[in-house]
Protein backbone atom coordinates (compact mmCIF):
# COMPACT_ATOMS: atom_id res chain seq x y z
CA UNK A 1 0.00 0.00 0.00
CA UNK A 2 1.28 3.64 -0.48
CA UNK A 3 2.37 5.22 2.26
CA UNK A 4 2.87 2.20 4.18
CA UNK A 5 5.75 1.99 6.86
CA UNK A 6 8.21 -0.12 6.53
CA UNK A 7 10.89 0.66 8.97
CA UNK A 8 12.35 -2.59 10.93
CA UNK A 9 11.22 -2.51 14.12
CA UNK A 10 7.62 -2.46 12.54
CA UNK A 11 8.73 -5.15 10.10
CA UNK A 12 10.46 -7.01 12.78
CA UNK A 13 8.41 -6.59 16.23
CA UNK A 14 9.48 -10.01 17.65
CA UNK A 15 13.49 -8.97 17.58
CA UNK A 16 12.74 -5.30 19.06
CA UNK A 17 15.22 -6.51 21.74
CA UNK A 18 17.80 -7.67 19.74
CA UNK A 19 17.45 -4.97 17.12
CA UNK A 20 18.16 -2.11 19.67
CA UNK A 21 21.10 -4.50 21.32
CA UNK A 22 22.81 -4.72 18.10
CA UNK A 23 22.21 -1.06 17.02
CA UNK A 24 23.61 -0.06 20.54
CA UNK A 25 26.53 -2.53 19.89
CA UNK A 26 27.48 -2.92 16.32
CA UNK A 27 27.91 0.01 14.07
CA UNK A 28 27.70 -2.23 10.82
CA UNK A 29 24.29 -2.87 12.05
CA UNK A 30 23.32 0.28 13.06
CA UNK A 31 24.31 1.47 9.73
CA UNK A 32 22.15 -0.64 7.90
CA UNK A 33 18.44 0.03 10.11
CA UNK A 34 19.45 3.60 9.49
CA UNK A 35 20.19 3.46 5.69
CA UNK A 36 17.03 0.89 5.68
CA UNK A 37 15.16 3.54 7.33
CA UNK A 38 15.78 6.31 5.66
CA UNK A 39 15.50 4.75 2.53
CA UNK A 40 11.70 4.20 3.76
CA UNK A 41 10.94 7.44 4.69
CA UNK A 42 12.34 8.21 0.97
CA UNK A 43 10.12 6.12 -0.54
CA UNK A 44 6.51 6.87 0.84
CA UNK A 45 7.72 10.42 0.88
CA UNK A 46 8.01 10.24 -2.94
CA UNK A 47 4.55 8.12 -2.55
CA UNK A 48 2.60 10.56 -0.67
CA UNK A 49 3.56 13.69 -2.15
CA UNK A 50 3.05 11.76 -5.63
CA UNK A 51 6.33 13.06 -6.71
CA UNK A 52 7.53 12.54 -10.47
CA UNK A 53 9.57 9.96 -10.44
CA UNK A 54 10.41 7.51 -13.02
CA UNK A 55 8.90 3.97 -12.20
CA UNK A 56 12.05 2.02 -12.72
CA UNK A 57 13.49 4.78 -9.93
CA UNK A 58 10.56 3.88 -7.69
CA UNK A 59 11.50 -0.07 -7.86
CA UNK A 60 15.11 0.45 -7.65
CA UNK A 61 14.38 2.42 -4.47
CA UNK A 62 12.06 -0.05 -3.24
CA UNK A 63 14.48 -3.01 -4.58
CA UNK A 64 17.38 -1.43 -2.78
CA UNK A 65 15.58 -1.50 0.72
CA UNK A 66 14.16 -4.59 0.24
CA UNK A 67 18.22 -6.14 -0.23
CA UNK A 68 18.90 -4.04 3.42
CA UNK A 69 15.63 -5.69 5.09
CA UNK A 70 17.54 -8.72 3.77
CA UNK A 71 20.76 -8.09 5.21
CA UNK A 72 19.48 -7.05 8.77
CA UNK A 73 17.03 -10.39 8.78
CA UNK A 74 20.46 -12.61 8.00
CA UNK A 75 22.20 -10.56 10.95
CA UNK A 76 19.01 -10.91 13.32
CA UNK A 77 18.92 -14.32 12.46
CA UNK A 78 22.67 -15.07 13.06
CA UNK A 79 22.84 -13.12 16.45
CA UNK A 80 20.20 -15.44 17.52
Amino acid sequence: MLGEQHSIHREFPQYRERIDALVREQNAFREKVEEHDRLDKEIRGLEMRESPIADGDMEALKLKRIHLKDEIYRLLSDHG
